[in-house]
């Protein structure tokens, strides 16, 4: 079975999808936002007076403020930040 990369900007997770990642992956809300985008800024996100659905808002308002790669197998869902990420989640290969 191949990885499914999440391709956020073409096709955008609902809302349930992107919690669903978000918790298959072990992570906080907090950590799946790209803090290196104009709408990161703008929206004053930096701040940590934003609860996680607010967080969710934005990054379904904004979708280039999902953090990337997500790549999901059968061995795992990560955000492969940094590319070596990926390694924990390929299967053996021969």
């Amino acid at each position: 079975m191949e990885p499914d990369i999440i391709l956020y900007l073409e096709s955008p997770p609902s809302r349930d999808e992107l919690k669903k990642l978000i918790a298959e992956m072990g992570i906080g809300v907090r950590d799946l936002l790209h803090s290196n985008t104009e709408p990161y800024t703008q929206l004053g996100l930096a701040e940590n007076r934003f609860s996680d659905e607010a967080l969710l808002n934005a990054m379904l308002a904004h979708p280039i403020l999902i953090n990337w790669p997500i790549v999901v197998t059968p061995l795992g869902t990560r955000l492969c930040r940094p590319s070596e990420a990926v390694l924990e989640i390929l299967p053996q290969l021969p």
